[in-house]
C-alpha cells in the first residue's frame, strides 16, 4: 500500500523536526523520517558533548512552535555576557546583555535536548506523523511526485521532499545537487568538563595562532570545552590523562575561569565547510546542514539552519493561501533566493575570522587587538554589535557580537 503525503521531511533532527512543528497548523499532510530516537532526558545525567549556542530569534522561533516549554522542563545554561580577547585578556571585548537591557545573549543547549523538544512540538499535531526508526531504501525523486521506500516496508509519494538530513543528504545525491566543500587545517577536540566556582554567567572565547579556545557553561557544575588545534595536536589532547588535559586548559585560560574538577567525556572532529549548489529542485528543498555547513566557531550552525526553517515555512504557508503549488519550483527558488547568499555570506565571514585570526602577523596581531580594544570602549558601536546579537537589529540573521562588527562590509560587499 502506498501512502500518500503532502510533504515527506527527510531527517528528524532539530531542523527536521523544528520544520513539521513550524507547519503543524498548515493543513499539510506531512511525515518526518528519522533513523534513530535519541535516548531520552534523564536530569541526573551529565550534559552531552554536542551542545549549540541558540541565540534569541531561534529561541522566539522554538516559543513559536511550542518547543521551548519542554526545554525550559529539561536543561538549558542562558549566558548574559561573552568575553573575547586574542594575546591580552585586557585589550579584549566584554560583551554584556545588560548594555541593552536584554535578559542574556543567548542559551547553551545539548543538541539532544532541543530535538527531543521540537520532536514532542510536532507530536501535538494529528497531521504530522513521525516515522523512527526507519530509513530509506530507494529515493526516485520526481517533480509530479516523488516515491520514497523505507526499510520497513513502507511506501510514501511526496508532493515535496526536504532534506534535512544532514551534511551526507541523501536526499542531495538524489536530486542531484552539486556540493561545494572545504577541509579547514584545524580539527576541534571538544569535552564536558566538571567545573567549581567561578563566574558562570559567560563565554569565554580566546582567539590563538593555531585556532580559538572556548569555554561554554553548562547546566549544573559543568561547561562545554572546545580547543581548535592541528589534528596532530588535537590527537595528542585526546591521549592525555585528566590531569594533564585540566592543567593544559588551565594554562591557556584567566583566574576568572571556573576550577576544572574532571573531564566527563572528550571527542574530536574535522571542520568541514560545506554548501549546496542550489537549495531546490522541482518537489525538493535543503534545509539545515544538507544544505550548508559553517565553521562552528561562532555557533552559528543551527541558528543559520533555524533561519532556513523559518524562511521555508513561510514560502510554503504564502504559496498555500495564494493556492500555489507548494512543490514548483517558482516556489522553492523564493525560499532559495532568501536563504542562499546569506549563508554564503556567513561561511565567508567564518572563513575571514578563522584564517585572520590565525594568522601570527605582527602588524596583523596588532590591527586585530587594537579592533577588540576599540570596541570594548565604544559605546554606540558596542551597543550595535550586541543589538545584531540579540537580533533586534536584523531579525533575520544572528551573529555573535564579534562578528556582528564586520556584517556592513559584508553586505556593501
Amino acid at each position: 500500500m502506498v501512502e500518500h503525503v503532502d510533504i515527506f521531511i527527510v531527517g528528524g533532527g532539530m531542523v527536521g523536526t523544528a520544520i513539521a512543528a513550524r507547519l503543524g497548523h498548515s493543513g499539510l499532510n506531512i511525515a518526518v523520517l528519522e533513523q534513530q530516537a535519541p535516548p531520552a532526558f534523564d536530569p541526573d545525567s551529565p550534559p552531552d558533548l554536542r551542545v549549540s549556542a541558540i541565540s534569541p530569534a531561534s529561541r522566539a522561533l522554538l516559543e513559536r512552535i511550542g518547543a521551548w516549554q519542554h526545554i525550559e522542563a529539561m536543561r538549558s545554561a542562558p549566558y548574559q555576557r561573552m568575553q573575547v580577547w586574542e594575546t591580552d585578556r585586557s585589550a579584549g571585548t566584554l560583551f554584556d546583555a545588560g548594555e541593552v537591557d536584554a535578559a542574556n545573549l543567548g542559551h547553551i543547549i545539548e543538541n539532544r535536548i532541543v530535538q527531543l523538544a521540537c520532536t514532542q512540538a510536532l507530536q501535538q499535531h494529528a497531521n504530522l506523523q513521525l516515522i523512527c526508526p526507519d530509513s530509506i531504501q530507494r529515493l526516485d525523486i520526481q517533480a509530479g511526485g516523488s516515491r520514497i521506500e523505507l526499510a520497513s516496508g513502507r511506501s510514501f509519494v511526496a508532493r515535496l521532499v526536504i532534506g534535512a538530513d544532514g551534511a551526507r543528504s541523501q536526499v542531495r545525491d538524489a536530486a542531484s545537487i552539486g556540493l561545494n566543500s572545504h577541509e579547514y587545517p584545524m580539527h576541534a577536540f571538544v569535552a564536558t568538563v566538571g567545573i567549581q566556582g567561578g563566574e558562570r554567567d559567560i563565554t569565554w572565547q580566546r582567539f590563538t595562532p593555531n585556532g580559538p579556545q572556548s569555554l561554554l557553561p553548562l547546566p549544573g557544575d559543568y561547561a562545554s570545552l572546545v580547543w581548535y588545534h592541528q589534528p596532530q595536536q588535537v590527537q595528542q589532547l585526546l591521549q592525555l590523562d585528566d590531569t594533564a588535559l585540566i592543567a593544559a586548559f588551565s594554562r591557556e585560560f584567566p583566574d576568572a575561569l571556573p576550577t576544572l574538577t574532571h573531564v566527563v567525556s572528550r571527542g574530536s572532529f574535522a571542520l568541514i565547510r560545506r554548501h549546496a549548489q542550489d537549495y531546490v529542485r522541482a518537489g525538493v528543498a535543503l534545509a539545515g546542514d544538507a544544505a550548508h555547513t559553517i565553521h562552528p566557531l561562532a555557533g552559528q550552525g543551527v541558528n543559520l539552519g533555524f533561519q532556513d526553517v523559518e524562511a521555508l515555512c513561510e514560502v510554503l504557508e504564502q504559496a498555500l493561501q495564494q493556492g500555489e503549488d507548494i512543490a514548483s519550483l517558482a516556489v522553492l527558488q523564493r525560499y532559495q533566493r532568501r536563504r542562499l547568499l546569506p549563508n554564503h555570506g556567513m561561511q565567508r565571514l567564518m572563513d575571514a575570522f578563522c584564517y585572520g585570526f590565525s594568522n601570527d602577523s605582527g602588524p596583523l596581531r596588532f590591527v586585530r587587538n587594537l579592533g577588540l580594544k576599540l570596541a570594548n570602549h565604544s559605546g554606540p558601536v558596542k551597543k550595535e554589535v550586541i543589538r545584531y546579537a540579540l537580533g533586534l537589529s536584523t531579525p533575520e540573521q544572528l551573529l555573535p557580537p564579534p562578528l556582528a562588527l564586520l556584517k556592513p562590509r559584508l553586505k556593501r560587499a
